[in-house]
């Protein structure tokens, strides 16, 4: 068996009926040229038949009940999967278009996961207008964060669109990172003696992390110093109580046009996607009266992961920073922006990467503990929103000459935090996936609407016009012009 560690364990022992800690991608392919009426039938038959199920695709808990989960949390292998419960075939009613495949996906990232089970399921669904189907594929956060799952899904993906007969994602092994050691048992001795480690460890890091909070500290006494610490945001219409159902809204850009843009305000990616987001939280916010004064908060996780390690889990930090809702100027909110995201990334960097976990954990608590005594959505949050920005494949991929033609995340979100937005990269564009709460959040597709908007007015502002084309002057050979 395998334990988990502390920051993994911490998404099972807030797993409830209301906020189910589950995570997933959407991919939308288009169906090779000539394939046959049963090619997605054919393909999913060949994916059940596969014999060798691989971690962490493998695993489920060793103990499922509530008690288990939050003792001895740990992995054991399911030797007897049941391939035909975990991979499941749908077909969208009639149109087929964005909205059916929105609906679907809504309602199936609403339903939590089997506890019994390895913590993953894979939906394939045909019937998408344009000769396209989609692959939605959801895996408890305990298992992976967004960087992991992304690695887990292009494993798989080929570059070469004549590849036939390929594997499923959950017969892939994954790479060992080089160095790394396998956790051979989980009791509860071992539990204890995983503690007393990771006492012993933030002994030491404690005058790092005494300077770290410190500086937090000091930045909501002097706000000026421009570091965002939490529980500094107002409690605006996306930070009350959330119930278990979920909308999906997506929005994809080309990722030049980003770019340009950073290039030309000195101002980073991330930047861009924080100004997009907080200009469309502004708007969203102003048309149902509920704007606070000051400006809201985004928690943005940061990768942490060894370039070289290939593993599952979560291996992110968090940064906080100011989305300047409260600013109407768009240059002055974007300036705001890039002030803010400078700090919060300046104070990271000034820490150890051996202190990253628990600073990690240190800046976490606060939000955990919220959850397991019933407070979130009841008081000041943490931050008012996870914005997130995962790098992708920047190659076309194909899986047996299906083109993909666009992935969009799916996430998770809590009580006091009614909202994820989470941006995935692939093959020269941004895709933006919003996951919201259904009853908390109506209306909440106006959001991925407002970011293309704020785009297009922000090129207004800072991108020179286009330069008009030289008129062709008509000559007439052999006469008089």
């Amino acid at each position: 068996m395998k334990r988990l560690g502390t920051l993994d364990a911490s998404w099972l022992a807030v797993e409830s009926e209301d906020t189910p800690m589950h995570v997933g991608t959407l991919q939308i392919f288009s169906l090779p040229e000539g394939a046959p009426e049963t090619f997605l039938r054919d393909m999913v038959s060949r994916m059940k038949e596969t014999g060798d199920v691989a971690p962490p695709w493998s695993y489920k808990l060793a103990w499922s009940g509530f008690l288990g989960r939050l003792l001895v949390p740990s992995w054991k292998v399911d030797k007897s999967i049941d391939l035909d419960y975990h991979v499941r075939h749908s077909a969208l009613p009639k149109p087929g278009g964005e909205r059916e495949l929105g609906i679907l996906v809504s309602r199936l990232h609403s339903n939590p996961l089997d506890f019994s089970r390895p913590l993953w399921e894979c939906h394939v669904i045909e019937g998408l207008e344009n000769n396209r189907f989609a692959l939605y594929t959801k895996m408890h956060h305990s298992m992976i964060d967004g960087i992991s799952g992304v690695r887990l899904l292009q494993r798989v993906l080929s570059t070469n669109p004549d590849e036939r007969d390929m594997p499923p994602p959950w017969s892939v092994k994954p790479q060992s990172r080089r160095g790394s050691k396998t956790d051979s048992e989980a009791t509860v001795p071992a539990a204890f003696s995983q503690a007393l480690d990771a006492l012993k460890v933030q002994a030491d890091m404690a005058p790092t992390l005494w300077r770290a909070g410190s500086r937090l500290v000091h930045s909501v006494r002097h706000p000026e110093d421009g570091l965002t610490a939490p529980f500094t945001g107002p409690i605006s219409k996306i930070n009350h109580r959330v119930t278990g159902q979920r909308r999906l809204a997506t929005q994809h850009y080309e990722l030049e046009r980003l770019k340009e843009l950073a290039r030309v305000s000195g101002a980073s990616m991330n930047d861009i996607v924080l100004y997009l987001c907080g200009t469309a939280l502004r708007r969203f916010l102003l048309e149902q009266d509920d704007l606070p004064d000051t400006p809201l908060t985004a928690g943005i996780p940061v990768n942490i992961r060894p370039a070289d390690d290939q593993g599952m889990g979560t291996q992110i930090s968090f940064i906080i920073a100011s989305l300047a809702t409260d600013e109407a100027d768009p240059l002055t909110r974007l300036q705001n922006i890039k002030s803010s995201s400078r700090r919060a990334k300046e104070h990271l960097q000034k820490m150890p990467k051996s202190a990253l976990n628990q600073y990690t954990m240190l800046l976490m608590s606060p939000y955990i503990l919220q959850l397991m005594s019933g407070l979130g959505g009841r008081m000041r949050p943490v931050f008012n929103v996870t914005i997130s920005n995962v790098p992708g494949p920047q190659r076309r991929l194909y899986y047996d000459g299906a083109r993909l033609e666009a992935m969009y995340p799916v996430s998770l979100i809590a009580h006091g935090g009614a909202l994820n937005i989470t941006c995935l990269s692939y093959a020269g564009s941004l895709n933006f996936g919003f996951t919201g709460c259904r009853d908390t959040l109506p209306s909440m597709q106006k959001l991925a609407v407002y970011t293309g908007e704020a785009l297009d007015d922000l090129e207004k502002l800072i991108l020179p016009p286009p330069k008009p084309r030289p008129k062709k002057v008509r000559t007439n050979k052999g006469g008089t012009a």
